[in-house]
């Protein structure tokens, strides 16, 4: 599903809940840079975690 991921797309991380939402600012080579609400911008090994897009925030 992290390849389907695209600029501007609202997500969540899996395990770490207090984050907050997320949105996406890009998606290199499998490496997703999220801006969160609670922790800031965050760079994703989409190898090793599996974001969960959100539809209706």
């Amino acid at each position: 599903m992290n390849s389907l991921l695209e600029p501007g797309m609202l997500v969540r991380h899996p395990t770490r809940s207090d984050w907050g939402l997320g949105q996406v600012q890009s998606n290199i080579n499998g490496k997703i840079t999220v801006n969160f609400e609670h922790a800031g911008k965050v760079v994703i090994d989409g190898a090793a975690v599996e974001l969960v897009p959100e539809f209706d925030p």
